[in-house]
């Protein structure tokens, strides 16, 4: 899937189809339903899922589960914003969608 693609999408009510589920969980996410997000992800092994995992909790304000989360995931919180963060992970995910 292609970034534009992705970025249209959010007018819609739906994310794309065949969207795997860190893209539906940063959908989420961007349209304002963390609630739905963190449901997606919140049992999911591995580390791309602790490290969405932690943006979720950075960006609802809850800073000390988003610490154990980077963590899990290996990595520091960032020192860029919750924006630039969404960016890099939308990024990050859509790579890996078309690799297959």
């Amino acid at each position: 899937m292609e970034l534009a693609t992705f970025m249209t999408s959010l007018k819609e009510d739906h994310p794309p189809k065949g969207s795997s589920v860190y893209l539906q969980a940063l959908w989420l996410d961007k349209k304002g339903n963390w609630t739905a997000a963190h449901d997606l992800i919140d049992n999911l092994p591995g580390r791309d899922a602790a490290r969405l995992h932690a943006y979720l909790h950075r960006a609802e304000g809850d800073e000390g589960n988003a610490s154990y989360w980077y963590n899990k995931a290996g990595e520091k919180k960032p020192a860029y914003d919750l924006e630039k963060e969404w960016e890099i992970l939308l990024e990050k995910f859509l790579s890996f969608s078309r690799l297959d």
